[in-house]
C-alpha cells in the first residue's frame, strides 16, 4: 500500500523516466496537481500542448481537451487519464447542426467555444475559451459572430464587445447554469464581508452580481492579488481548496455546493500512476482529416489570443 506522497513520488519519477508530460485542468484534485508539469485552464493547456518536447502527453482533464492536445500534437502519443471523461456541453451540438446554422446567417462567423468536439471544430472559424473569448472576437476580422455552444458566455462576451453583432445559440455548462441569484443572496448574507468571483459560464443575471466575472485561472488570479481576505467563489468546488492551499491566510466559500463537476472528478491519482506506467488510460486517436480541420480554427484562437 502507497500514501498519497509515495504515489506521487513514483508518478513524478516515471514521467521523467518514460518522457512523459502531464497537463491537469485547474478543475482536477489537489493530489493531482502536484504531480503535474502544467496546471491551468483549457486555453492555457491549449498552448502547453503545442510547446511540450515530450513524446507523451497525459491530458487529466476531459475528452475535448484531450483531443484539443492531439490535433496541435499529431506526433505526441496523447493520453485522456479517464475514457469516460467527457463534457456534456461538448455533447450539446454537433457539426451537422451548426453546418445548418450557418445556411441560416451565411454572413456570419462561426465561433466555438473550446468546449467541443474536433467534428465541430471543422465547420467553425475560430476556437475561443472563456479567457480569450472577448480578445479573439474583438481581433477578428468580422462584425457579424454566431457563437456556439454557451449562450451565458456568449452573452458575457457580446456586453464587452458590442461593436461587434453577436448571435447566440443555446447551450451551456450544465453545472455552472445551476448556479441561482438566491444562492448568492444567501451567501453575501453568510459572509457579508466577501467578495464574489464567477465565471461567466453562469447566467448572466449572476454574472451581473459579482464583483469579478472571468475564465478560472483569472479568478484564481484576481483572489490571489487581491488585499480582501474573503471570497465567495461562483465556479466548480475544487477552485475552493485549490485557493486555500495557495493563500491559506485567506479565506473561500463556495457559492454553490452543487457546483461540482462529475466528469471532472472521475480521474484520480491512482489512475494518473498507470497512466505513466503505460496500463491506464485511453490513447486519443484522430481522423487526420478531421484534426487538419479543426487545427484551423484552434490556430485562429492560438493567433489571435496572443
Amino acid at each position: 500500500m502507497l500514501t498519497t506522497r509515495e504515489l506521487q513520488d513514483e508518478i513524478i519519477r516515471l514521467k521523467k523516466e518514460n518522457d512523459v508530460c502531464i497537463l491537469v485542468h485547474a478543475y482536477q484534485s489537489q493530489d493531482i496537481w502536484e504531480v503535474a508539469d502544467y496546471v491551468g485552464d483549457s486555453y492555457g493547456l491549449s498552448v502547453k500542448a503545442a510547446e511540450s518536447d515530450a513524446s507523451t502527453v497525459i491530458m487529466c482533464g476531459v475528452r475535448f481537451m484531450a483531443e484539443t492536445v492531439k490535433i496541435l500534437s499529431p506526433d505526441k502519443k496523447v493520453i485522456l487519464s479517464n475514457p469516460q471523461a467527457g463534457c456534456p456541453m461538448a455533447d450539446q451540438m454537433d457539426a451537422e447542426l451548426v453546418s445548418a446554422l450557418k445556411e441560416k446567417a451565411p454572413d456570419h462567423k462561426v465561433v466555438c467555444y473550446i468546449n467541443t468536439s474536433s467534428e465541430l471544430k471543422t465547420v467553425c472559424d475560430a476556437c475561443v475559451t472563456s479567457s480569450s473569448a472577448v480578445k479573439i472576437i474583438r481581433n477578428m476580422d468580422a462584425e457579424n459572430i454566431l457563437f456556439v455552444p454557451d449562450c451565458n458566455l456568449g452573452e458575457w462576451v457580446a456586453n464587452q464587445v458590442p461593436e461587434k453583432n453577436i448571435k447566440l445559440v443555446q447551450g451551456g455548462c450544465p453545472v455552472h447554469f445551476r448556479i441561482t441569484t438566491d444562492q448568492v443572496k444567501e451567501a453575501r448574507a453568510l459572509h457579508p464581508d466577501a467578495l464574489l468571483a464567477v465565471h461567466p459560464e453562469c447566467k448572466p443575471a449572476v454574472t451581473a452580481m459579482a464583483d469579478y466575472a472571468g475564465s478560472t485561472t483569472g479568478i484564481m488570479d484576481y483572489c490571489r492579488n487581491s488585499d480582501a481576505k474573503e471570497f465567495i467563489i461562483g465556479t466548480e468546488n475544487s477552485i475552493v481548496q485549490h485557493l486555500q492551499f495557495e493563500c491559506p491566510d485567506k479565506k473561500f466559500y463556495p457559492l454553490s455546493k452543487e457546483c461540482v463537476c462529475p466528469n471532472m472528478r472521475l480521474t484520480t491519482l491512482p489512475q494518473v500512476y498507470q497512466c505513466v506506467m503505460g496500463t491506464g488510460g485511453e490513447v486519443i486517436e484522430l481522423d487526420e482529416d478531421v484534426r487538419i480541420k479543426a487545427k484551423e480554427c484552434i490556430d485562429t484562437m492560438l493567433t489571435l489570443g496572443k
